[in-house]
């Protein structure tokens, strides 16, 4: 069945019904920038976190043929390379090329066909997360995987082969992909299926081995738009991983919120949430009318300047403070909507401003099963540091994934944001880098902006031949990126 009508390649779609507007290719996350100068063809660009701005061309094809044209293009002018971008929600520097060009897939954004009866959709690279909840949520199907910002795109979730709240249940997002069409440094373009080393070598990739155009993925079928939820409150790091081992394996999405300035006994105290889609006898009466309704809330959007001192310690001390004595000792079945559930922060237009022009660091890192005294280590670390991150969890993560370079293995990971303008961060981080990697753990490379090139071979086994497959794929470096240059990927 056809989802949306046919466009022409030359028209326009109004916005998403997102939170605040639609993202541009360039400028800080997501917003347009005003430091261009007229008749300037490079842009300034950079991730989410805002960190470590470059300057591109920005190129936005609206088809595939226009895709193959540019990137034909800046291969024969022996540029400086370029690299696929979606919605710019990467949190570093992966979807940035300095002085070479980026390209925005966005304008590559059709739903192309829904196999009703298997749940497996056709669509475009460019269409977004939340564009798919939004035209087939109300049909009984829910995205398999989704991080937690519905505001990425389809090649986007692919190339760095994203992770939810279910990776103990799901495994990460290439898991329900069928297959993919890939654009490659020649200008050919592939089917590329699982199971073949270009499949596992793109997934997880960071655009690297060539443009995703399209992908073929498996959806999850669902009876209404709500979750059902159980929250309660851990005293502890020990407690909450206790509860997790215990009991993660009966719901289908498992996350933990923890505090991360809490010191002394009270060390990895948490608020755990967990929960399933809610079938439709779960629902009050009123609720049944339009079970499958997506109706995501918005706030109004963040300053563009946020006010000094907005994130420091005594400040996030009381938030963290209040949400933990917030939330419940314990409360099984609540009903909440799906944004609430997945994407709360999606319902704040350009959040990332509350951190300001500096910008910030979001530092996520997994440590197998048997580490967990690295874990603990890291947590006591970043409570005596005083890191003011109010935006830290915890999941626990199932099978490792095929994708060569996939973050996931079986074990914990710890996702935490810190305002980039602390004092002595850079040198606190590469001394976390070193303890993760002696673990036999790893860093994102979707959230890194920082990590020494050394020190990756460690994390990522299948390294060298990420770098053989691209060395013969691509010689001439036609794809290439700020995160594959700092990291000789």
């Amino acid at each position: 069945m056809a989802v949306d009508p046919p466009r022409s390649p030359v028209s326009r779609r109004p916005p998403d019904p997102a939170s605040g507007p639609a993202p541009a290719a360039a400028g800080d996350g997501g917003e347009r920038d005003h430091r261009q100068a007229p008749g300037d063809p490079f842009v300034t660009v950079t991730g989410w976190g805002r960190t470590a701005p470059t300057t591109a061309r920005v190129l936005r094809p609206r088809t595939a043929d226009e895709a193959a044209e540019a990137v034909r293009a800046w291969a024969a002018a022996g540029s400086r390379g370029g690299i696929a971008r979606g919605l710019g929600r990467a949190y570093g520097d992966a979807a940035q090329s300095a002085g070479g060009t980026v390209l925005d897939m966005t304008g590559l954004d059709r739903v192309r066909r829904l196999e009703a009866d298997t749940g497996v959709v056709v669509c475009d690279a460019g269409v977004s997360l939340h564009r798919l909840m939004a035209a087939l949520l109300p049909l009984g199907w829910f995205v398999p995987v989704t991080p937690g910002t519905r505001q990425i795109t389809v090649g986007g979730a692919l190339g760095a082969d994203v992770h939810g709240k279910n990776h103990h249940v799901s495994g990460a997002f290439s898991r329900h992909v069928n297959g993919f069409d890939l654009l490659t440094a020649d200008g050919s373009v592939h089917r590329v299926l699982p199971g073949s080393d270009l499949f596992d070598a793109t997934a997880g990739g960071m655009g690297l081995t060539g443009v995703i155009l399209s992908a073929a993925l498996r959806l999850h079928p669902v009876e209404t738009s709500l979750m059902s939820v159980d929250t309660e409150r851990a005293t502890d790091l020990d407690d909450l991983l206790a509860r997790l081992t215990a009991g993660d394996h009966r719901h289908r999405y498992s996350v933990a919120w923890i505090d991360l300035l809490a010191r002394g006994r009270s060390t990895g105290r948490a608020v755990l949430t967990q929960g399933d889609h809610a079938p439709l006898d779960a629902l009050p009466a009123r609720s049944r009318r339009s079970p499958l309704a997506f109706r995501p809330r918005t706030l109004p959007a963040a300053p563009v300047l946020a006010p000094p001192g907005l994130l420091s310690r005594p400040t996030v001390r009381l938030f963290n403070e209040f949400w933990y004595r917030k939330a419940p000792r314990s409360r099984t079945g609540e009903l909440r909507r799906l944004s609430a559930f997945f994407h709360p922060l999606d319902g704040v237009p350009h959040w990332n401003r509350v951190y300001g022009r500096a910008g910030f660091v979001q530092y996520q890192f997994v440590v197998g099963h048997g580490q967990e005294e690295t874990l603990r280590r890291v947590v006591a670390r970043v409570a005596r540091r005083g890191c003011p991150s109010f935006l830290a969890v915890l999941k626990r993560f199932g099978a490792a994934d095929p994708g060569w370079l996939s973050f996931p293995v079986p074990g914990w990971t710890l996702a935490l944001d810190i305002p980039a303008r602390l004092p002595g961060l850079a040198s606190f981080l590469d001394e976390l880098d070193e303890e993760v990697a002696t673990a036999g753990g790893r860093v994102y490379l979707a959230k890194d902006s920082r990590l020494r090139p050394e020190l990756l071979g460690a994390m990522y086994p299948r390294l060298d031949d990420f770098r053989a497959l691209r060395a013969r794929l691509d010689p001439a470096g036609v794809f290439t990126s700020d995160l594959s240059r700092r990291l000789a990927l």
